[in-house]
């Protein structure tokens, strides 16, 4: 139950962030769950917002509470999105993809001007990696995606539905729930998995998340983006070597 109280308090906090008139991505999950919901209820109090959806279950939760929903194509730029994460690192750096929409869900993040994180307490970690680390990937290239995750020292799961079928996701892609242990490089194992042909996409969202709102039982904390520092452009000194005597003319004496 504490659980539920604090997704509900990140949720609800966050949803106080929308402003009248925004384009509002809308996540996938137990904790974007409360989010929507809470939209919902300021837009039947008179909120004008237009919602994108990350996944289908999520557009037929806001059609159910009143949130008019458009699409990316209508509106490529997203004021604010709000979505729930798996896991979140002290530089706001994600694991999501839990609830199988991860490759619609980072598309909707790097398309807003700020994305907002909500989740519980026990969600944030020193290092990424607990949480296996989910893949979309196409079902041709499977099992040569798994090869080239073995090799980067994770240990790949097809996702299965509870009548042991694969999992498919909206996109019609199967889910790698890949275990990796602790990840010491988040950005160097993102670069890898996206160059690999038969990712579609995977679950480190790096450098997206522009605040986290974190439910420490009914209250929230907050938690910026530190910007990360630009290194000072060294120039170097170059000595000019002074003419060697031997070639100076003696003045004459006079």
């Amino acid at each position: 139950m504490a659980n539920e109280e604090e997704k509900e308090a990140a949720g609800r906090a966050a949803a106080k962030l929308v402003r009248d008139g925004d384009i509002v991505g809308l996540g996938t999950g137990s904790t974007a769950y409360f989010a929507v919901v809470a939209l919902g209820e300021r837009v039947k109090a008179g909120l004008k917002i237009i919602g994108i959806p990350t996944s289908v279950r999520t557009a037929d939760l806001a059609r159910s509470v009143g949130i008019p929903l458009t699409t990316l194509d209508e509106n490529p730029e997203i004021d604010i999105t709000i979505d729930g994460a798996d896991e979140v690192d002290p530089k706001l750096n994600l694991i999501k993809g839990g609830g199988g929409a991860l490759t619609r869900e980072k598309v909707i993040a790097t398309a807003s001007r700020k994305m907002v994180v909500v989740a519980d307490s026990g969600k944030v970690v020193a290092v990424l990696g607990k949480f296996p680390l989910p893949v979309e990937v196409i079902a041709f290239a499977r099992t040569v995606v798994e090869r080239k995750i073995v090799s980067l020292g994770g240990s790949p799961k097809l996702r299965l539905k509870a009548d042991g079928s694969p999992f498919v996701t909206d996109n019609g892609n199967e889910i790698l729930d890949c275990s990796f242990g602790k990840i010491a490089d988040p950005p160097a194992l993102a670069r890898e998995l996206s160059g690999t042909p038969g990712v579609v996409e995977h679950g480190l969202f790096i450098g997206l998340a522009k605040l986290a709102i974190v439910g420490r039982g009914k209250s929230v904390d907050e938690i910026q983006a530190k910007p990360t520092r630009r290194k000072r452009a060294q120039t170097k000194r170059v000595r000019t070597k002074r003419p060697s005597r031997k070639w100076q003319t003696k003045r004459p004496r006079s």
